[in-house]
């Protein structure tokens, strides 16, 4: 009760009024193609009366002080280059903002086009992406319902982009979650998800990236520039903002999954070095009656950070990282009665961890060329024991995983702009990879304990690109580049081309194509897969990348300053794809089956096809909304030969998204904001089940020679997010209630076999997960 009363005391008292609080906008001014900074270019803050701006210094710094708080756009104007506009930025008064702002460099004869600003969102940060390439905005990954602060639930908002609730991997047109790269600060990172891996691969329940601690970054969906190897689906390129190096700000939140605290600031005052961190607690305890069964017992944790040294004569180095730890586990039932499904008698233990960190260095060279090096270090590591109970009630091993990966990475590239009409980036990353793997599992038909794989070592992924953007005319922009990789372990390479063309038609339309060849290397483990038909160990060695060519139109429309409709219709044709020979199996549907243990051949294919549409409104007037839909068709060819859906062929992915603020208090100075989320999705596909077979056995067993032939239901999720901020002097408080999959929507597994009732059930879960939080930043 005391308790209670103390939270309501803190409400009221958060929510009188107070004089109107004011905060300052900070920023760098920069050449889009060679990160060169302008000096004393406009910036005006629009939306304020009087109007109020500044001009950027030699080194291209700006800022604007004295903004009462509030929702503003920015627009930025420097002679010879496009005027850009910024939108959306939030003003608070706890927090500065700092915004890189990029500009493109105008190649016409002045005077000769009128030229609109071009809003910040219509681009990559990227200059070299042509095509299926948007840029993700922290804060839009703070508001938009669904985003649960998360940028991979963000993400599944975007057109060519399908997820579940229950796990947050990415679908991209049709792809397997596992078949997109995460990079941070330019280097590949391992699955940054909490639990990443378990339930699918490429996917997990969270990502360790807090919102807190991102900048704004690139999510390319197909036919990516040359600088990025071994993705075959997407890349989500994060980037890690830079700490305030002029004042220290806090922010704690506490809620019901958790607590977060964030801090950043010089590291003494007058210094421009800076530092920034954030870490999160987390536990499911409070919506154990909410979630499946044993999950009230999940714990997670993570960390991240990033310490920027600016110098005056050597450059800008910063140190970054970021971490996590789960740990889960699941009882079992000691009353033989009561063992409706095989699980019921199995115990579990599972620990896991990842890690990223590196140092990366920037040196401008000149206004026109630059240097960015990054040396880092990654580890992943799953350590997850399963045991069963026998009808003695003795503990039996069945399986066991100690899979643990370090790699060094040394990224490098120099950009260089040669003129208005060409610049060039080329680069190099090596990858050392070093292993210890074991995976032990126990086939239904012996119950013995069998060695899958053991295999401890280390091998190499040599990384190599050039790509050039060209303005062939004023309105014509053609990207061109090559990727090549080289794997040592196998002996393997690859040689990718990526083309793009973007042609401007009027002032507010855009065609576009673009082609690329990717391929991915698989997890390690798959390499040195013992074969438990024949015997023979390492099986898989000589596995080639599996590789696909990507094809994209794309037609964009900026039908006014508020409104942005793009329609992509694209190709992606995979090849080099393990399969089982005279099989209908194939690695584009692997999902999360750590113990396979058969001979692969590089010989399977698959097609990817669809149209992806956007039309997205920015927030004016307090209001915005966002529709995605994406059709598509996703197919694959095993070793028999046979075309097949895929198991994540949904065929249709549509969101609706849309979000009202109001001013509130004494002088307006409070927002009020109310998001939603509709997502309607078909469903991913599955084998049937063999039922005679099935019943055999006491256990499931799939009709594989029908595989992917039944499609699990569509599903209606709805997401929403409540929140209220209220902005005092010098500090700020939020009140926000999130939740996810407020319709209850169920995730289909499968299916599972009955032991007690001998009968066929299916295999689903209702997975809602609220949050109640209140955040203070100060």
């Amino acid at each position: 009760m005391a308790r209670t009363v103390l939270f309501l005391y803190l409400i009221i008292f958060a929510t009188q009024s107070f004089a109107q609080p004011f905060q300052s906008i900070r920023g760098t001014v920069l050449d889009y193609a060679s990160n060169a900074p302008l000096p004393f270019a406009t910036v005006v803050v629009l939306g304020t009366n009087p109007v109020i701006g500044a001009i950027t210094d030699s080194s291209g710094n700006f800022q604007i002080q004295n903004i009462p708080v509030g929702r503003y756009d920015l627009q930025v104007e420097f002679t010879g280059y496009e005027p850009a506009m910024i939108r959306e930025i939030i003003v608070a008064s706890a927090k500065q903002n700092f915004l890189t702002i990029q500009l493109r460099e105008n190649i016409s004869v002045l005077g000769e086009v009128v030229v609109r600003p071009r809003v910040s969102k219509e681009l990559p940060i990227n200059a070299m992406a042509t095509v299926s390439a948007r840029m993700l905005s922290v804060e839009d990954a703070k508001r938009y319902a669904g985003g649960f602060d998360d940028p991979a639930r963000l993400a599944a908002s975007f057109a060519g982009v399908a997820g579940n609730t229950d796990q947050n991997g990415i679908i991209v047109r049709g792809n397997a979650p596992r078949f997109l790269q995460w990079k941070m600060e330019g280097v590949e990172i391992p699955n940054p998800n909490h639990f990443g891996d378990l339930n699918s691969f490429g996917g997990g329940a969270l990502t360790a990236l807090s919102s807190q601690m991102l900048s704004n970054s690139d999510f390319f969906t197909g036919a990516f520039p040359a600088e990025y190897s071994n993705a075959l689906s997407g890349v989500f390129d994060i980037g890690m903002r830079t700490g305030n190096n002029q004042k220290r700000e806090n922010t704690f939140q506490a809620g019901i999954i958790g607590i977060d605290a964030s801090s950043e600031g010089p590291f003494k005052k007058g210094n421009r070095a800076s530092y920034l961190f954030n870490y999160r607690y987390s536990t499911f305890a409070l919506l154990g009656p909410l979630l499946p069964d044993d999950a009230d017992g999940i714990k997670y944790q993570d960390l991240s950070f990033k310490l920027n040294f600016p110098t005056k004569r050597a450059g800008i180095f910063s140190v970054w990282g970021i971490g996590l730890r789960d740990r889960a586990g699941a009882k079992a039932n000691i009353d033989s009665a009561e063992w409706q499904y095989s699980r019921d008698s199995e115990e579990d233990e599972m620990k896991q961890y990842m890690g990223a960190a590196g140092i990366s260095h920037k040196y401008l060279f000149s206004k026109n060329t630059y240097v960015k090096t990054s040396l880092a270090g990654t580890v992943s590591s799953t350590d997850w024991a399963t045991q069963k109970l026998n009808h003695q009630l003795s503990l039996q091993p069945k399986s066991m995983i100690e899979n643990k990966n370090w790699n060094i990475v040394l990224s490098s590239f120099i950009n260089k702009k040669f003129s208005a009409k060409h610049t060039n980036r080329t680069g190099i990353s090596l990858t050392g990879m070093l292993y210890d793997i074991k995976l032990n599992s126990t086939p239904a038909s012996d119950g013995l304990l069998r060695e899958i794989v053991k295999s401890r070592g280390n091998s190499t992924l040599v990384s190599g690109y050039s790509s050039s953007s060209f303005n062939l005319t004023t309105k014509l922009l053609m990207n061109i580049g090559i990727n090549s990789q080289y794997f040592t372990l196998n002996n393997k390479y690859t040689i990718e081309p990526r083309l793009g063309f973007r042609q401007q038609v009027g002032g507010n339309q855009s065609i576009g194509f673009a082609y690329g060849l990717h391929s991915r290397i698989e997890k390690l483990n798959y390499y040195f897969n013992n074969s438990l038909l024949t015997g023979e160990t390492a099986v898989n060695k000589h596995l080639d990348f599996t590789k696909a060519h990507h094809f994209v139109l794309s037609y964009d429309w900026k039908i006014t300053d508020l409104i942005h409709f793009k329609i992509e219709p694209y190709f992606q044709k995979l090849f080099s794809v393990p399969v089982i020979p005279d099989s209908s199996f194939s690695f584009i549907n692997l999902h999360n089956d750590w113990f396979f243990a058969e001979k692969l051949q590089s010989t399977g294919g698959g097609r990817n096809y669809g149209l992806d549409i956007t039309i997205e409104k920015y927030i004016s007037e307090g209001y915005y909304y966002l529709f995605t839909a994406s059709v598509f068709n996703s197919e694959y060819k095993g070793g028999d030969g046979v075309w097949r859906n895929t198991r994540f062929n949904r065929n249709y992915v549509f969101n609706i998204l849309f979000g009202k603020e109001w001013k509130a208090g004494k002088n307006k100075q409070n927002i009020f904001s109310l998001n939603t989320r509709f997502c309607y999705q078909g469903g991913n596909r599955y084998s049937p089940v063999n039922e005679a077979a099935s019943h055999l056995v006491n256990d499931i067993v799939y009709d594989e020679t029908n595989a992917f032939k039944m499609q699990a239901q569509s599903s209606l999720n709805v997401h929403f997010t409540a929140s209220y901020k209220i902005n005092r002097k010098e500090s700020s408080r939020e009140i926000a209630f999130k939740i996810l999959n407020l319709t209850g929507q169920p995730d289909f597994y499968g299916y599972q076999y009955n032991q007690i009732d001998n009968r066929i059930s299916k295999e689903q879960s209702i997975v809602i997960i609220p949050n109640l939080s209140y955040k203070i930043e100060f």
